[in-house]
């Protein structure tokens, strides 16, 4: 059985861990950026998998689907830092798209995702700042809304709003479709909604870049191997500059 409120300590922990408060809409991405010896892939995989964790022996990987909206990668994200830090029991994890399904520990990661990208009383305030007061229902502009101040997908939010009986089940069935355009229509930006562009869907951050620079600063490979390391990585741009051309922009 799945401990809600265990989860919710945990997730509460964690962000305050990576030093962020228990309320705030987070940059998760720059978040995980400072967890030590963390490499993070993002690779397109499909239609059925949003992710992976891999413990690595204290030199984690973590890929996402980045072929998955960005609002759902950071979902992705939040999920897989469950099992890094939480699921005792499995040194490899490959995670499903869908949101709620899958054992228990799939389950619990889906719930700490969702507490860690939308804290409870930081959901809940801001669903009493927003409410309908005629209805007290949730519409669709309370949905958007909602979606991008937290920076989380509609299939993640509409998950949250379920298990919290804000909505119902065939409530939530009509938001479901025609999720860009209803953003869009309320004058909000459309990239939550989209996978990153194509030159950023196979990309390489983190430990593993850090260790490559390290490598050759130390004279320990030559730049053949190191330019090698790199382009595994899916870094030609390190190796061949090219989003430096131009120089640097004014800050």
């Amino acid at each position: 059985m799945i401990d809600k409120l265990d989860l919710c300590t945990k997730a509460l922990g964690l962000r305050k861990e990576l030093g962020e408060d228990t309320t705030s809409p987070i940059d998760i991405f720059s978040l995980a950026h400072t967890i030590a010896k963390l490499t993070i892939v993002f690779y397109p995989m499909g239609d059925h998998l949003s992710g992976m964790c891999i413990k690595n022996g204290g030199n984690p990987v973590i890929a996402v689907n980045s072929s998955m909206s960005v609002g759902r990668q950071r979902f992705s994200m939040a999920h897989e830092l469950y099992h890094l830090y939480f699921d005792e029991n499995k040194q490899t994890t490959v995670s499903a798209i869908k949101i709620g399904i899958g054992d228990d520990t799939e389950k619990a990661a889906d719930r700490f995702a969702s507490y860690f990208l939308m804290p409870p009383v930081a959901l809940s305030e801001s669903i009493k700042k927003m409410h309908n007061i005629s209805t007290e229902i949730l519409g669709i502009k309370e949905i958007v809304k909602l979606e991008q101040y937290f920076g989380v997908s509609r299939q993640a939010l509409l998950y949250r709003l379920i298990e919290d009986n804000k909505l119902t089940i065939q409530q939530a069935d009509q938001f479901r479709q025609g999720v860009i355009r209803s953003a869009v229509n309320l004058g909000y930006d459309d990239s939550l909604y989209k996978p990153l562009p194509e030159d950023k869907q196979y990309k390489t951050y983190g430990y593993y870049i850090q260790q490559a620079e390290e490598l050759l600063q130390k004279d320990l490979i030559s730049i053949g191997k190191y330019e090698q390391l790199l382009l595994t990585a899916f870094r030609p741009d390190l190796v061949y500059g090219d989003e430096f051309e131009g120089g640097e922009l004014n800050d």
